[in-house]
C-alpha cells in the first residue's frame, strides 16, 4: 500500500476518494458499531448532492435508535432514549432507508438487519444479501468493493503508534487481504475515535495498514449502545437454566446478545457462585428429572466450574465479562496444536514446565520445528526469551546450537536444560469477532486491566466461525464446545427458522448461526444448542413456535442437534424422524401438542396410537409462572440481573404502566378519580406521556387512570414530593 495520509476532515477524505477512484464507489462498512458515522454521512451527503456519483454501501446491522412513536410505550421511552443516545451521531442513510427515499444513484446492500427493522421495506428487502458470516468478506469483494471504511482506536506502545479495529476485526482484515491479492485499485480509510476501547490480538495493526487515517477531536463521539431496558421474564430464565446445564466444565462457549444470552449468563454465574441454589432451581423446575439426568451428566453438568470455560464467539457480549468476573471464563488456550493437546490431556501443566513437555510434543508428532513454530512457542513461554532460532537450529543462551528436532534426544536434553521456560504465558480466554453493548459495557472494556485485555483476542470470523483456517489447532482449543443460539421456529423434523418469515420477508439474517451449528457437528465433543420460546404471543393471540412445516429454513434438518424451550431439552442428534417428533412434542406448549401430534400421525411419521407422556402434558404458561414465583421467593432471578439503563423513577413509572388494567375494579375507580395537583412528579410524567391537557373523553379517562397508577408507583418508590 502507499504511505498513509493523515487527514483532519471528512470532506478531505471524500475528495481524495473521488479523485483517486472516480465516481463509482462501492464502500464496505463494518457490521454494527464499527461504522465511522461522520465520514459515512459526509460520503452519503456528497452522493445525494451529486447524482453523477454512483455510491453503494455494503454492510450489515446498520444501527439506529428506535424512531419516535405515538404509542404510550414510545412516549414513555423517549426521554430515556434521548439521555442514552445524547451526542451519538445517527447514520443519515437510515432515515432515507426507513422512509424509502434513498436516491436512485445510491444503493444500500446488507446481509443482516436489526431484527424486524426492515419488514415491508422494498429497498432493503430487494438488496438483502443472504450470506453466512464467514462468506461476508468474499461476497463484499465480489460485489465490486473498492473502498473500506473503519472506525478504530489508537494508543502508543513502546513509543510507536498502534491502531486497533477494536469492535470490528470480524471481516475487515480478510477483505483487505482479498483486495490486495486481486490487484484491484482500492482505498482503505480509518477514522479515529478516542471513545472506542482499544482491543488486542488480531485487531491491532500499524497505521500503514490504511491508505488514509482521519483524526480530529470532533470525531470523538459517544458510541452507539444497545441499552439494557428489557427485563428478563419467566420464559427467559427457564430457557437459560435449561441451556446452562448443557455447558461442560473445561469447555468452550458461544452466546449471543439479548435477554436469552443474559439468562444463560445469569444461570451459569448462579451455578458457579451459589451452586446449592442452582441445583435446587434445577430440581424445582423439573430439569434434573431421572430421564434427563444422564444426558445432562454426559453433555454438560450442574457443578461449579473448576477448569473454567474458553470463549469462541463471533460476538463479544457483556455476559462474557460477567462470566470472567465470576471465575468461569478462565480456561486459557494457546496457539500451537500439539501443546494444546498436551494441556487438554493433562500432560502439560501451564504453571510448571519440565522436560516431559518436550517429550510429549515429540510423541504428538512434532519433529522439525520451523521458524514460525519456534516464534509461537517462545511467545507462549515454552522457550526462554534469550534463546534464538536460525536455519533449523535452536541456539541456547550460551551459544550452543542443536537441531530444532523434538525427536532428537540430544536436542531435547539441551532444550530442557538451557532453553525451556518456567511456565506458559500469553494464553487467551476468548476469541471474538465484534462487540456491541451498553455504555457500561464499553466503559468496562476501556478499563480492563492490561493483563486481562491481552487475554481477549479480537479477530476475524474466518478464524472463529469455522475450522478451515487451522483445523488441528481449533479442534484442540474448542473442546466440549457449546454454541448457544436462538431460533424463531422449529419444525417437527428438526429444521430451524431464525432469519426469514414464511412470506419471504427477511427479519434479520443468517449471520454466523449456520457456521456454528455446522462446526458443532464437526467437533468431536461439540454440541449446538438452539433456544426457542415455545409460544409467540401477540395481541392476545398465541401460536406455537414448534410447527409441522414452515416456508423458510435457516438450519436444515440434517444438522439438528439440541433444541431447548422453557419446557425442556430435546436431544435430536442422530435420532430418527419419529424420535425427533416425540422429543419436540415433549417440549411444546400443551395447548398445541395434540394438533401437532395429529398432523404427524396423518403424515405417517409416528404410530397412530402414540400418546404424549403424562409428565409433558402440563406444559403451560401457568406452570411457568408458578415455577418462577417459587424460584424468586428467595430473592433470585431479578428483572434486571446485570443492571439497567432506567433511572429508579423510570423503573417505577414503567411498572405503573405495566399494571394498568390488571384489575377491572381498580381501573373503574381510577377512571372516575380526577388527578390531584399535589404530586408534581405525576404531572411531569403526564406531560411526558402527552396527557396533561387531554382533548377528548378517552384521553381524560386515560389521564385519570395513569395518574392514579403513577401516584401509587412513585409513592412506593419513595419519590413522592
Amino acid at each position: 500500500m502507499s504511505s498513509t495520509a493523515w487527514l483532519n476532515g471528512a470532506d478531505d477524505v471524500v475528495n481524495r476518494l473521488l479523485l483517486q477512484l472516480g465516481k463509482t464507489l462501492v464502500v464496505a462498512l463494518p457490521l454494527g458499531l464499527g461504522k465511522p458515522v461522520p465520514l459515512v454521512n459526509a460520503l452519503y451527503q456528497r452522493a445525494k448532492n451529486d447524482p453523477s456519483i454512483n455510491l453503494t454501501f455494503l454492510t450489515a446491522l446498520s444501527l439506529e435508535r428506535p424512531p419516535p412513536g405515538d404509542s404510550l410505550q414510545s412516549r414513555f421511552l423517549e426521554p430515556t432514549l434521548q439521555r442514552i443516545y445524547h451526542g451519538c451521531p445517527s447514520l443519515a442513510y437510515m432515515h432515507d432507508l426507513r422512509e424509502q427515499t434513498v436516491p436512485a444513484n445510491i444503493t444500500i446492500k446488507e446481509f443482516f438487519f436489526q431484527p424486524g427493522s426492515r419488514l415491508g421495506n422494498a429497498h432493503a428487502q430487494y438488496h438483502y444479501i443472504s450470506s453466512n458470516y464467514t462468506h461476508a468478506a468474499r461476497d463484499v469483494f465480489e460485489n465490486g468493493c473498492n473502498v473500506v471504511l473503519q472506525m478504530v482506536a489508537s494508543r502508543e506502545i513502546d513509543g510507536r503508534r498502534k491502531l486497533s479495529m477494536s469492535c470490528n476485526p470480524d471481516t475487515s482484515a480478510e477483505l483487505v487481504e482479498r483486495l490486495t491479492a486481486s490487484g484491484r485499485e482500492f482505498r482503505s480509510v480509518a477514522v479515529l475515535n478516542r471513545e472506542l476501547p482499544y482491543m488486542c490480538g488480531d485487531a491491532e495493526v500499524d497505521p500503514d495498514f490504511y491508505d488514509m487515517v482521519l483524526e480530529a477531536p470532533t470525531l470523538d463521539h459517544p458510541l452507539f449502545s444497545a441499552p439494557k431496558l428489557q427485563p428478563l421474564g419467566d420464559v427467559d430464565y427457564l430457557l437459560g437454566l435449561h441451556a446452562s446445564c448443557l455447558v461442560a466444565d473445561g469447555g468452550t462457549l458461544q452466546i449471543g446478545i439479548g435477554a436469552l444470552g443474559d439468562a444463560v449468563t445469569y444461570a451459569l454465574c448462579l451455578r458457579q457462585q451459589n451452586n446449592a441454589v442452582y441445583k435446587e432451581a434445577l430440581l424445582r423446575t423439573g430439569i434434573l428429572t431421572p430421564e434427563r439426568r444422564d444426558f445432562i451428566k454426559r453433555v454438560g453438568g450442574a457443578g461449579p466450574f473448576e477448569r473454567g470455560l474458553y470463549g469462541a464467539t463471533e460476538m463479544l457480549v457483556e455476559g462474557f465479562m460477567h462470566l470472567q468476573q465470576a471465575g468461569i471464563l478462565k480456561r486459557e488456550v494457546y496457539d500451537f496444536w500439539a501443546l494444546q493437546q498436551l494441556i487438554n490431556a493433562g500432560d502439560c501443566d501451564p504453571e510448571r514446565l519440565d522436560s516431559s513437555v518436550l517429550e510429549g510434543l515429540a510423541e504428538q508428532g512434532v519433529r522439525e520445528i520451523r521458524g514460525k513454530d519456534f516464534k509461537v512457542l517462545q511467545h507462549h513461554g515454552l522457550f526462554r526469551d534469550d534463546c534464538q532460532y536460525s536455519d533449523g537450529y535452536v541456539i541456547a543462551p550460551d551459544g550452543s546450537r542443536v537441531p530444532a528436532n523434538m525427536a532428537n534426544p540430544h536436542s531435547r536434553r539441551v532444550m530442557a536444560t538451557q532453553c525451556l521456560g518456567t511456565c506458559l504465558r500469553n494464553g487467551q480466554i476468548l476469541h471474538g469477532g465484534f462487540y456491541l453493548g451498553s455504555q457500561d459495557f464499553y466503559q468496562r472494556l476501556r478499563g480492563l486491566p492490561e493483563i486481562l485485555r491481552q487475554k481477549i483476542n479480537m479477530t476475524g470470523v474466518d478464524k472463529i466461525n469455522q475450522l478451515d483456517m487451522n483445523p488441528r489447532l481449533y479442534r484442540a482449543q474448542r473442546i466440549h464446545a457449546r454454541f448457544i443460539n436462538t431460533g424463531l421456529k422449529v419444525t417437527l423434523n428438526g429444521a430451524v427458522v431464525s432469519d426469514t418469515l414464511q412470506s419471504g420477508q427477511v427479519l434479520s439474517g443468517v449471520g454466523g448461526q449456520y457456521n456454528f451449528v455446522a462446526m458443532a457437528h464437526q467437533l468431536q465433543t461439540g454440541r449446538s444448542v438452539i433456544m426457542l420460546r415455545a409460544v409467540r404471543e401477540s395481541n392476545g393471540h398465541a401460536e406455537s413456535n414448534i410447527v409441522w412445516e414452515y416456508g423458510a429454513c435457516t438450519i436444515p434438518r440434517h444438522l439438528r442437534d439440541v433444541v431447548v424451550t422453557e419446557y425442556g431439552i430435546a436431544d435430536l442428534r442422530g435420532k430418527s424422524d419419529g424420535e425427533v417428533i416425540k422429543a419436540l412434542l415433549n417440549v411444546a406448549d400443551s395447548r398445541f401438542q395434540q394438533n401437532l401430534l395429529a398432523t404427524a400421525i396423518r403424515a405417517g411419521k409416528i404410530e397412530p396410537d402414540y400418546h404424549i407422556p403424562e409428565q409433558f402434558s402440563e406444559n403451560t404458561p401457568q406452570r411457568v409462572k408458578q415455577t418462577l414465583q417459587d424460584l424468586r421467593h428467595d430473592g433470585g432471578f431479578p428483572a434486571y440481573p446485570f443492571g439497567c439503563d432506567f433511572t429508579p423513577e423510570e423503573l417505577a413509572v414503567a411498572k405503573a404502566l405495566k399494571t394498568v388494567g390488571k384489575s377491572k375494579i381498580q381501573l373503574c375507580l381510577d377512571a372516575l378519580t380526577p388527578v390531584g395537583k399535589s404530586v408534581p412528579a405525576v404531572w411531569q410524567w403526564l406531560r411526558v406521556l402527552r396527557l396533561s391537557a387531554p382533548k377528548s373523553l378517552r384521553d381524560r379517562v386515560m389521564r385519570n387512570v395513569l395518574g392514579a397508577a403513577l401516584r401509587r408507583a412513585l409513592k412506593s418508590d419513595k419519590r413522592e414530593e
